[in-house]
């Protein structure tokens, strides 16, 4: 008897249906695999084996084929076990009468028929979803992840004998309550501009980078504050909206690094060690190809502390994502794209022994030494941080001051206010922030007065900025003019968006 039972693969982001067919036949005893499966999947047999005879169910001793269609693609990892049961189940007719239909079955088999919960569950189930399959049985440890995903019947099992009582109606599952997303309800941290002391300027750039989605360098010695602010930006984001977290947890499910929640509430905030390789920053692998620090940081920070630490050809890697917002990944196994839509915050000292243009300490290094440390980051990669700012030195009166600092929240109200803004400028274009503005929005809605575009143009001749470098710097002019609720580009505006272009100090 053939049964066919369908389940899921995954492409990168892309959930992708696979058609389970088995057949059992009299004969030779045997068990054999084609379509393309992996190692993962192979071993499945003994899975399975196991699973059916410890939950009081047969394993067929007969002719068995199982095929993974469409056969060109390559079926990896644990998620079919538990269509592979239902299907040897179905065609070995134990579970005579009863109609599967398009229900999708997912999930990884334990050796005793516990079913374990499987990476990537969500884009799987919004895949299926949009293929008309309205109908899932999954894991119960994976429906965190699910539950938030509506119009769609899941029943979560903890064993393959729940699943096979709930298919012949003995004792059915009940199928998962859809809870509503609640924005910034889960938000929990202790960082807060509040304890930041001093610091005015940077305070101000950060401000203004979130606001506009900028990208943002800080140089300064060490111990001034620059980690500490960098740590504070995801409390003057945004809070995600559903459709925002949704694409983001599909990322982090597929990296198998989703929380308990199942499902990201806060923007994520990812710091990679200075010792990452390319591939762990961009994304890749021998055959699975899985998202990259870049991607696991869409929607939220990438902060790279001590930027010239990083190997350059790591640096390198990003100048692409950070134009395009999304990183295509080739491997052997195949191309997949994944979203890198990111703000990236990095911090660097003056030169190697971070006291070069310190008023209070004395600087050890060489021009030698502080020139090749500064070449170390490229003049490209500078050219696509919108916002470069020094971070000095703190007096002790101030690090002692009792004086009440801005706190994040009133700083966010701001934020919130210019990206409502943007919201509404941009409604039918596509883009979320002015940082994502292409020439067609900065000629439609940032255009200079004739004193702002002399600054500008004195700036671009002076300072040897490239067209790149212009056009991020009208983008910053206009976040300024957001936050002053202004609705033109004012020459004091230009002029503070120049000011952050310090090229002639770390260059």
């Amino acid at each position: 008897m053939i049964a066919k039972i369908v389940c899921y693969a995954l492409n990168g982001l892309e959930g992708v249906p696979v058609e389970v067919e088995t057949d059992v036949n009299r004969g030779v005893p045997s068990y054999d695999m084609v379509g393309l499966p992996d190692a993962a999947v192979k071993e499945s047999k003994e899975r399975v084996r196991s699973a059916l005879k410890n939950s009081g169910l047969l394993f067929p001793m007969n002719h068995i084929t199982i095929n993974f269609a469409p056969a060109d693609i390559r079926k990896e990892g644990a998620a079919f076990d538990l269509a592979i049961a239902v299907s040897l189940l179905k065609a070995s007719e134990q579970l005579v009468g009863v109609k599967i239909g398009r229900t999708v079955f997912l999930g990884e088999l334990a050796l005793n028929g516990d079913l374990r919960p499987i990476a990537g569950l969500l884009p799987i189930l919004i895949s299926a979803k949009g293929h008309g399959f309205t109908h899932f049985i999954i894991p119960a440890d994976n429906a965190k992840e699910a539950r938030f995903l509506g119009g769609a019947e899941i029943y979560p099992a903890r064993t393959l004998t729940e699943v096979v009582g709930h298919l012949t109606g003995a004792s059915p599952i009940a199928p998962l309550e859809t809870l509503s997303y609640i924005p910034g309800g889960r938000t929990q941290t202790s960082a807060d501009l509040k304890f930041v002391k001093g610091q005015p300027m940077a305070r101000r750039a950060l401000e203004i980078a979130v606001a506009g989605g900028h990208n943002l360098l800080m140089i300064g010695p060490p111990g001034t504050g620059k980690t500490m602010l960098a740590r504070c930006l995801p409390t003057i984001m945004p809070d995600l909206s559903f459709e925002e977290a949704l694409e983001i947890t599909k990322i982090h499910s597929v990296a198998g690094v989703l929380g308990a929640e199942g499902i990201v509430y806060e923007r994520p905030f990812r710091t990679p060690h200075h010792t990452a390789t390319t591939v762990a920053m961009c994304g890749g692998g021998n055959k699975v190809v899985h998202p990259g620090e870049i991607s696991l940081a869409h929607g939220g920070v990438l902060f790279l502390d001590e930027l010239p630490e990083y190997k350059r050809s790591t640096l390198e890697a990003l100048r692409q994502p950070l134009e395009d917002g999304v990183i295509t990944v080739s491997r052997a196994g195949g191309t997949v794209a994944f979203p890198a839509r990111f703000m990236l915050c990095a911090s660097m000292n003056p030169c190697p022994c971070g006291n070069f243009g310190s008023s209070e300490r004395t600087c050890t290094c060489t021009p030698a030494e502080i020139r090749r440390y500064r070449k170390k980051v490229s003049g490209p990669l500078l050219d696509r941080i919108d916002l470069q700012v020094e971070v000095d030195d703190i007096d002790y009166d101030d690090l002692t001051s009792s004086a009440e600092q801005e706190t994040s929240a009133a700083v966010k109200s701001r934020v919130n206010r210019a990206r409502s803004i943007q919201a509404t400028r941009f409604g039918k274009y596509g883009i979320n922030s002015n940082a994502e503005m292409g020439e067609r929005e900065l000629a439609e809605f940032c255009t200079l007065s004739r004193e702002g575009d002399d600054i500008l143009r004195s700036a671009f001749e002076r300072m040897h900025l490239s067209a790149r470098a212009r056009s991020r710097i009208i983008k910053v002019a206009r976040t300024i003019a957001d936050l002053d609720m202004s609705e033109e580009i004012l020459p004091k505006h230009v002029f503070e968006a120049v000011s952050y272009r310090i090229y002639d100090k770390i260059g």
